[in-house]
């Protein structure tokens, strides 16, 4: 008998052996695994704990293309979700899965829910995490823009551009950290001054390993060189721990041209007119005979 139907069959007996069991993997690709059963479980190569503080609410669903959504409550525990790992964003779009499940037969199973952890939210030692339907990912602007600067990422399918290339990443320890967002460091040569700037930094080592700043600032001076992060990292970085920082991009065909040589992918349309020419009226002494008006 199908698992389906096999549940199905479970249902109709008027005497059930059912428990709820939640999956929730990071982007990083660890994987948690919570049930409301008072015996642990395993499926799917993942094991569920029991009693670990997590708990959901009903959920909602719908048909069409409304967006599914519930919620999960938990309290927090250095054996399941750390308080740390959330305050790095580590939970941050990690993808959830919610099943019903026998748990007297685990073949026996449905899954209720699939989506991603939205909006976290902390306080007393507990947490209350949004969570998101498939279909939130309609809500999501798509298409493409006629804009003057480049749409793409740096170094995604549609930029296509290799950061591991020679001159445009380098790996190196910590020498100086401020607030988990400003670094320092006495030689870092090779790279013209705001080489880095707009791109990323990514911490290979240490308490925040994993995590990604994008820098604000660089400036190359006599003392060396100091990166400043937009916002600061989700986790504590010490001196010695090893990041990689890549080339920054101001999205600018220029900047695409000369600084990556990358300009048969620009993903933006330099010529387009702007709203100077949207607005201008004819004048005596210009030549208006239908001609390109860039130069």
């Amino acid at each position: 008998m199908a698992p389906g139907a096999a549940l199905q069959a479970h249902l109709e007996s008027g005497t059930t052996t059912l428990c709820r069991a939640w999956a929730v993997v990071r982007a990083d690709g660890a994987a948690f695994g919570f049930t409301d059963h008072d015996r642990p479980l395993s499926f799917e190569g993942i094991d569920f704990k029991a009693d670990s503080g997590l708990s959901a609410a009903a959920i909602s669903q719908a048909t069409g293309l409304a967006v599914d959504n519930t919620e999960a409550v938990g309290v927090l525990s250095d054996a399941a979700l750390r308080e740390d790992d959330i305050q790095a964003g580590r939970f941050d779009g990690a993808a959830v899965t919610a099943w019903l499940v026998n748990w007297a037969d685990v073949d026996q199973r449905l899954v209720q829910f699939r989506g991603t952890l939205g909006e976290v939210k902390r306080s007393s030692g507990a947490f209350q995490a949004e969570l998101r339907g498939l279909t939130e990912a309609l809500n999501q602007p798509t298409g493409r823009v006629y804009q003057t600067p480049c749409a793409a990422v740096l170094g995604d399918a549609a930029c296509g551009f290799d950061l591991d290339t020679p001159g445009y990443a380098a790996e190196i320890a910590v020498e100086a950290v401020e607030d988990r967002k400003l670094f320092r460091f006495a030689a870092l040569a090779g790279f013209d001054d705001r080489w880095f700037e707009r791109g990323r930094l990514r911490v290979l080592s240490g308490a925040a390993e994993g995590l990604v700043g994008l820098i604000k600032n660089d400036r190359l001076t006599a003392e060396g060189r100091s990166l400043e992060l937009w916002q600061a990292l989700g986790a504590a970085v010490a001196e010695g721990d090893t990041i990689r920082i890549e080339a920054g991009c101001d999205k600018r065909a220029g900047t695409c041209r000369l600084k990556f040589n990358n300009f048969l992918n620009f993903r933006g349309f330099p010529h387009i007119p702007g709203e100077d020419w949207l607005m201008a009226y004819p004048t005596d002494g210009q030549l208006h005979d239908g001609g390109s008006l860039v130069e």
